[in-house]
């Protein structure tokens, strides 16, 4: 038989510890460039830059060499 709890946990506490299991929404940013939505800090993976620099190559520019 498996461990089972001592005593009975109250709904006060349960409720307390579940408190914090709720899922938020990611929080979206506009790209500057491009204007696609993306996270903050994050670089745009829609057209590749970060504060204003082309940091990653994107398929449409490797498209064009």
């Amino acid at each position: 038989m498996p461990p089972l709890p001592k005593r009975k946990l109250s709904k006060a506490r349960k409720g307390r510890r579940r408190a914090n299991d709720a899922l938020t929404p990611m929080n979206l940013v506009a790209c500057p460039q491009c204007g696609a939505l993306r996270p903050p800090h994050i670089v745009c993976p829609e057209c590749g830059t970060y504060r204003g620099e082309t940091v990653i190559a994107t398929k449409e520019e490797k498209k064009k060499e």
